[in-house]
């Protein structure tokens, strides 16, 4: 099978979450099938597989509202979006898009990293179901990555088009970490710092926590992080790394306490599921996502309580708690896999591919 997969989300510094989805179902991918990616910069390739690749537009350019035109000319079986918003006027392919998650819906406020005219778009855009709608049923299949998504997916009617499971997974861990060795009294965070994350409340479980130090990992603006410092009484106990490389996530997981997240909404919850394959215990909001995701190996907190997140870090010290936690985590994170999220999509391809002729049968 041709996949023509549509890699120009990838990032060119770190990954965030949708780039590392993509770089790794392309690998996963490329072992078995004739993968092809599309980039629009080529420093994207230094954090994708080494398989054939070819360049084209932003996906944020006017240009891609004709992009297909371009694609129609490399003649692939299939195109696999990671996305939602690929141009697909005039394709003459089957297509797959992807829809992560429905946070922006009750959370509108666009990714900063994006130009201000994309984030109007996108505010507007997030404003009703109906633009959503419009695109995903542009789409052959579209596929999410959890079943709680799915579900809403459903329940509010978004497409009309098969919706099929491709699944996220942690990278495989280089390093599983022994549960007998010392460890720090640190916590990990690992995310964005938008609203809807809530890492407010992880900085104020601070104050219940003395000796404890809060590494926040992702990159931050000044005026972010002046917001979360001046919610602690002593903000030297609020490790501010603005961003990791994937070497030194592994060496802070490999030594931290817990890793926490507080999220009040998520499509999947990477970090979780990160940690859990290197063994370092989850604290984690109780919400479906992530009970989804960290099955019975996490511990769920009330994310509106910094008591209560407190709590759980302190329940780690009991003996062979945190052995246990470690354990179970291991445990959790097997059942995920690049390769079983591959087989995945190459099932959402097939059917893509099926649902297509059969539409262009039916235009005689």
């Amino acid at each position: 099978m041709r996949i023509l997969f549509d890699a120009r989300f990838t990032r060119t510094d770190h990954h965030d979450g949708i780039s590392r989805y993509g770089a790794s179902l392309i690998a996963a991918l490329s072992g078995a099938d004739d993968v092809v990616m599309m980039v629009s910069d080529v420093r994207q390739l230094a954090l994708l597989p080494d398989v054939p690749h070819v360049l084209i537009n932003s996906p944020l350019s006017p240009r891609e509202l004709f992009v297909a035109c371009r694609i129609n000319r490399l003649q692939p079986d299939v195109v696999v979006c990671p996305m939602q918003t690929m141009g697909s006027w005039g394709r003459r392919y089957p297509l797959v898009l992807t829809l992560h998650d429905l946070i922006y819906y009750q959370n509108p406020t666009a990714p900063s990293f994006l130009p201000l005219p994309v984030r109007l778009l996108w505010r507007v855009y997030h404003l009703a179901y109906w633009p959503q709608r419009l695109l995903l049923d542009r789409a052959d299949v579209v596929a999410t990555i959890s079943h709680t998504t799915a579900a809403l997916m459903r329940q509010h009617r978004l497409t009309r088009r098969p919706v099929m499971l491709v699944g996220n997974a942690p990278q495989p861990a280089t390093r599983v970490r022994d549960t007998a060795a010392q460890r720090s009294a640190s916590l990990l965070y690992m995310g964005s710092f938008m609203p809807y994350k809530n890492v407010e409340t992880l900085v104020r479980a601070m104050a219940y926590l003395p000796g404890h130090v809060l590494h926040l990992l992702s990159r931050i603006t000044p005026e972010r992080r002046a917001e979360l410092e001046a919610l602690t009484a002593d903000p030297a106990r609020l490790a501010v790394h603005d961003g990791v490389s994937d070497a030194e996530y592994e060496d802070l997981l490999d030594d931290a306490t817990a890793l926490v997240t507080l999220s009040r909404a998520e499509g999947y919850g990477l970090p979780i599921i990160e940690a859990m394959a290197t063994g370092t215990p989850v604290i984690a909001s109780d919400i479906p996502i992530f009970r989804e995701v960290g099955g019975d190996a996490a511990l769920y907190v009330d994310p509106d309580d910094p008591r209560a997140v407190a709590d759980a870090v302190q329940s780690l010290e009991e003996p062979d708690r945190w052995a246990e936690a470690s354990r179970r985590g291991r445990e959790r994170a097997r059942s995920y896999s690049w390769t079983a999220s591959a087989d995945q999509l190459r099932a959402a391809c097939r059917r893509a591919m099926e649902e297509y002729a059969v539409r262009r049968s039916r235009r005689g």
